[in-house]
Order: structure tokens, then C-alpha cells, then sequence
């Protein structure tokens, strides 16, 4: 499956703007083979990331409903 390939899921980002679900990250960063220095550090990133990931979301959510509830012109 692509979400545990860190090259296909980058790539992706590169072609589609799409983001990475953080389970699929996080998933990547376990079967990866780090030293613990490299584990931890990563480990920081991918807190931020889950943040970012999480505000980013619900700002899409809110510009989604609001065009929701938006009547389509003709």
C-alpha cells in the first residue's frame, strides 16, 4: 500500500498538495529503521505535524460547510 512507502507519499505531495494521513506517517516512522537520536527528533516532528494536520482540518471543515450550505447559482 502506498502510505507506507515515504517515497510514493512524498511524491504525492509534490504532484497533488495531498497530506499524508498521520496514522500513514506514523506508520512509516515505526518501520523505519532509525537510530534513537534519529527516533526522537522525528518523533517532535511528527507531533507538530499531527497538529498542523488537525488545525488544517478542521479550517478545511468550516470553508466546506460554509459552501455547503451555500445555494449553487445557475
Amino acid at each position: 500500500m502506498y502510505h507506507y512507502q515515504p517515497a510514493v507519499a512524498l511524491e504525492e505531495l509534490q504532484e497533488d498538495s495531498v497530506l499524508p494521513n498521520p496514522v500513514y506517517v506514523r506508520d512509516m516512522i515505526i518501520r523505519a529503521r532509525l537510530s534513537p537520536n534519529e527516533s526522537m527528533e522525528l518523533s517532535r516532528q511528527f507531533h507538530d505535524y499531527l497538529h498542523t494536520f488537525g488545525e488544517a482540518q478542521s479550517v478545511a471543515r468550516t470553508i466546506l460547510e460554509q459552501l455547503a450550505a451555500t445555494p449553487r447559482k445557475s
